[in-house]
């Protein structure tokens, strides 16, 4: 099979998936996953070579509590598998409650609109960003990394567009000095590619160099798309989600994460083969059908059909694993 035979799929293929399942995939399922499974899933994750994971949230158990044993997750990792993990965190607090538990990768969130940061975390933008000094100390303390996430970057459920500039000058605020990657996400999946592709360029010229993330939802259907153009305009880690699970219970309108699998069949990196596709499939259609989860990846569709002399195709030797309905209409 012939792989990367033009510069653009070679640059689409340098760019890392983030897999978010264990995070934003769960926020929205109502059911609490058993630390074991979290932590297999982890291992199983990083076995077939998945650069990054975002394992879980230090967000209230009370307000999601499918986060409820985040920390346990992390206390049972070794430090070279938590060298790839990263964990979502709003305060200081948690920043130094997880690196007591042995995280070091730290994604600070705050959300480019007021409206949903006050939803989301209970504050104004300005008042997370106040608090980000403090964060990036308890970060650097551990020798670990963290992350500026803006939340809303295109849209807010509450406010309605978000201008580029809002997101510019959160990126250059001097308090986030110290942050070793931006993330810019779209939290409704309302951004067009164009839109992506520019402000992530407007981002990766107009701000302190560090590496642009690009975080996803699929609500309007153009999650890969949006992804591809983050890519090629400079993002160098993209998230997604094992079957598009996933969204935020405080953004009304989000949908689930652009799904890893289709991210994975875009994109081709150098790790993944036909054979690890297929078990990556596997565990996505398990863990779905354990969560009572619809399958929304395309590539996991297309990887169940009768197409079988195509490489990427899942063989019958998959299929004793578990039982997949046929879509409906």
């Amino acid at each position: 099979m012939k792989r990367f035979e033009s510069p653009l799929a070679a640059t689409l293929g340098r760019a890392i998936l983030r897999d978010v399942t264990l995070r934003d995939g769960l926020q929205l399922t109502g059911k609490l996953l058993p630390t074991e499974q979290k932590i297999e899933t982890v291992r199983e994750l990083l076995r077939l070579g998945v650069p990054a994971i975002e394992l879980g949230s230090m967000a209230r158990a009370d307000l999601v509590p499918t986060m409820a044993n985040t920390l346990e997750v992390v206390q049972a990792l070794s430090p070279e598998e938590l060298e790839k993990c990263w964990i979502w965190v709003a305060t200081p607090g948690h920043v130094a409650k997880a690196s007591a538990a042995g995280a070091r990768n730290f994604q600070y969130c705050l959300s480019a609109s007021d409206s949903h940061n006050k939803a989301n975390i209970g504050r104004t933008t300005d008042e997370s960003l106040a608090a980000l000094p403090e964060a990036v100390e308890y970060a650097r303390a551990v020798d670990g990394r963290i992350q500026l996430c803006i939340a809303t970057s295109f849209t807010c459920p509450f406010e309605g567009y978000v201008p580029e500039e809002r997101i510019l000058s959160i990126a250059n605020d001097p308090r986030a000095e110290g942050t070793t990657d931006i993330v810019i996400c779209d939290t409704l999946g309302q951004a067009v590619p164009a839109q992506v592709a520019r402000l992530i360029s407007r981002v990766r010229d107009e701000s302190p160099a560090r590496r642009i993330v690009y975080h996803g939802h699929d609500t309007w259907g153009l999650g890969v798309a949006n992804t591809l153009a983050a890519i090629q305009a400079g993002a160098a880690m993209v998230d997604g989600a094992l079957g598009g699970l996933g969204g935020c219970p405080f953004a009304p309108g989000a949908s689930g994460n652009t799904s890893s699998e289709d991210i994975l069949f875009a994109t081709r990196p150098e790790w993944l083969t036909p054979e690890v596709f297929g078990e990556l499939v596997v565990l996505s259609e398990k863990l779905l059908e354990e969560l009572g989860e619809p399958n929304r990846s395309k590539a996991a569709q297309g990887a169940r059909s009768r197409a079988e002399a195509f490489d990427w195709v899942v063989g019958n030797h998959f299929l004793v694993t578990t039982t997949i309905s046929e879509p409906g209409i």
